[in-house]
């Protein structure tokens, strides 16, 4: 994971929403689309993006496909934007 990955596909304001949604509990990819008004095939590009960046999970449960939220590179985004703050604990 690159730290480009993840600030390139937080960019994105339907991406943003995705997490919010996906804070909540898993989801299928079907639900996540029937929340936004563009096509399937947007939504399951902008998942593929955010699990490329590792923002979110994905797993088969027959023929549905889950997401959610993967806090571990929130959290390491964080504390990388707290230390460039210099709120760190941590000293170099």
């Amino acid at each position: 994971m690159a730290i480009q990955d993840t600030m390139h596909a937080l960019g994105d304001p339907i991406r943003r929403q995705i997490l919010n949604l996906l804070k909540k509990g898993p989801m299928a990819a079907g639900d996540i689309a029937g929340r936004f008004p563009v096509t399937g095939a947007a939504v399951s590009r902008h998942l593929s993006v955010l699990r490329q960046a590792g923002l979110i999970r994905d797993r088969r449960d027959g023929k549905y496909i889950y997401y959610e939220l993967n806090a571990s590179v929130l959290e390491e985004v964080m504390l990388w934007i707290a230390d460039l703050k210099g709120e760190s604990n941590e000293t170099i």
